[in-house]
């Protein structure tokens, strides 16, 4: 199985493209299925700071997030 949904084996990442899978990544094994949430917060913060690069970037982390179905459970969760 691949590590990152929707990336071939030997594919070039940029860097925005790798430090938004690698937050994704990180948001679900703190988050869990809230990773989303969290995201889709920090997006619409970035928004009333009207700093739209910022938000693109979060954007893109939700989309990741989408793709990937994040349902992991989160660290120290009751299982």
């Amino acid at each position: 199985m691949n590590a990152m949904p929707g990336i071939m084996p030997g594919m070039m990442l940029d860097d925005d493209e790798r430090r938004a899978r690698q937050e994704a990544h990180w948001l679900v094994k703190e988050f869990g299925a809230e990773a989303s949430l969290y995201a889709a917060m920090k997006a619409e913060k970035a928004i009333e700071q009207k700093d739209f690069g910022r938000c693109a970037r979060w954007k893109r982390v939700l989309e990741i997030l989408a793709d990937s179905g994040a349902e992991e459970p989160r660290r120290g969760a009751a299982k």
